[in-house]
């Protein structure tokens, strides 16, 4: 059994020393962080997320396996850490309302961390009108709008809707992500971007940190320039 195996094992019986013990001793080892975190951690949460999905866990299991994750992860985040210090990049990031899920959101948060972008957390069960305040008050450079349950998903097209209508929509770029969600409904409802995994999510990010700053320096001109 390789490390990858012993992380999902220790992930998925929520063991969080044992977490912290193996994620240390795989990049010892030379094993390349980032395979630690996807195909170690990542891998082991995904497959708790989806015995959950199908009630083959129970939630305060779940919450075990999330502790050992947030444990795992800080234990790697040096070795994935970006280098660049600046927080040129403000992140709004919630779970739509009627929704209490947020792994997926709190894997994409902490995964985010390690970009060293300024991030701000809504929590789960966010308003359409806490979202729309949120991106009014704090003019992030991004929205990331999370949803686990089909019946929630149409908020995130309502949070949209409500931005056109107070003028901020063409002030954020829009993510939207969830199990029920797919690049059909991000079209649909007029999102930016759908991406499936959380590590590409990150990757994406991290490789276009500098087009979201120009645009956000942009928005700055323009808004001088009227």
């Amino acid at each position: 059994m390789d490390y990858y195996e012993l992380i999902n094992e220790a992930i998925m019986s929520g063991d969080t020393g044992k977490t912290i013990r193996y994620t240390r001793e795989a990049v010892s080892l030379k094993y390349p962080p980032e395979k630690v975190l996807k195909d170690g951690l990542i891998k082991g949460i995904n497959i708790v997320s989806d015995k959950f999905k199908y009630e083959d866990v129970l939630i305060p299991e779940v919450l075990m396996s999330t502790r050992a994750l947030h444990a795992g992860l800080r234990a790697l985040q040096p070795y994935i850490q970006s280098k660049d210090k600046k927080k040129g990049v403000k992140i709004v990031i919630g779970t739509v309302y009627g929704d209490l899920h947020d792994i997926g959101k709190n894997i994409v948060k902490i995964l985010l961390t390690t970009l060293n972008v300024e991030i701000i957390d809504l929590g789960v069960d966010v308003s359409v009108n806490d979202f729309v305040e949120a991106v009014e008050k704090e003019k992030p450079d991004i929205l990331m709008m999370s949803s686990l349950l089909t019946t929630t998903i149409n908020e995130m097209k309502l949070v949209i809707t409500e931005l056109e209508k107070r003028g901020l929509r063409d002030k954020v770029t829009i993510f939207i992500g969830g199990g029920p969600v797919r690049e059909t409904f991000r079209k649909q409802i007029g999102a930016d971007y759908y991406i499936e995994e959380a590590i590409e999510l990150r990757d994406y990010i991290k490789d276009n940190l500098d087009k979201f700053n120009k645009s956000k320096k942009e928005k700055g001109k323009n808004k001088k320039d009227k």
